[in-house]
């Protein structure tokens, strides 16, 4: 626990030293979201349909644009091999990096979330239940992730592959969270969709770490 402690507060600190790459997500998440009202149109009813499927993919878009990032400045200086031969557990170190990542990238989308909910004409009940969405969704974006930054680690054009290997991971996270948010919207029960979310958090959370461990491994030999 104070190594996860150390490597948590030490990649925080490097977050906020650089900002900018925090914000530029963000702006990305709202420029998105600004663009589809453009796109299909003024209309209440049509924006309050898709307003969750839109918040949602540009949540995933989003999350993605910082996932390249996620091992590579270690890897570049040197301290990544100084972490991988550590007498700690690399799962608990991966962990740490994800949580860091996580509360940098996903944490500020879930914020920001409910007032382009309100752009989008997204009913009340349906805010609520997109913000629970997105709490137990996007841990699972940075979880999935680590394994795909991990594998391309030192590649040429690493975001390219991220992309192409976790994107068909993410579209289960997608599809069950739409989904509750438009039940809610249609008052129909959303715990099957939240349900289904947790157990995709718990996997992620079990899987994910042991499989990203043995991919940062095998990069440093």
């Amino acid at each position: 626990m104070g190594a996860f402690l150390s490597l948590l507060r030490r990649d925080l600190r490097l977050a906020l030293r650089q900002g900018s790459d925090s914000l530029m997500i963000v702006i990305f998440f709202v420029v998105v979201v600004v663009l589809f009202p453009l796109a299909i149109g003024p209309e209440q009813k049509i924006l309050s349909r898709a307003s969750a499927g839109i918040i949602w993919v540009a949540a995933l878009l989003a999350a993605m644009l910082s996932m390249d990032r996620l091992f590579e400045t270690d890897y570049d200086d040197g301290s990544l091999d100084l972490l991988v031969l550590a007498p700690h557990p690399i799962e608990i170190l991966v962990l740490a990096k994800v949580f860091a990542h996580w509360l940098t990238t996903g944490l500020p989308l879930i914020i920001i979330s409910p007032l382009l909910g309100i752009f989008l004409h997204m009913q009340p009940n349906g805010l609520w239940v997109m913000i629970l969405s997105l709490l137990l969704g996007t841990p699972v974006l940075s979880l999935i992730g680590s394994i795909g930054a991990a594998l391309t680690l030192g590649s040429r054009r690493s975001g390219v592959l991220i992309s192409l290997l976790i994107l068909p991971l993410f579209i289960p996270v997608l599809i069950f969270g739409v989904s509750a948010v438009d039940a809610a919207l249609m008052d129909l029960p959303v715990r099957p969709q939240l349900l289904l979310l947790g157990a995709l958090f718990l996997g992620a959370f079990a899987l994910s770490p042991w499989a990203s461990a043995a991919a940062l491994r095998q990069a440093v030999e």
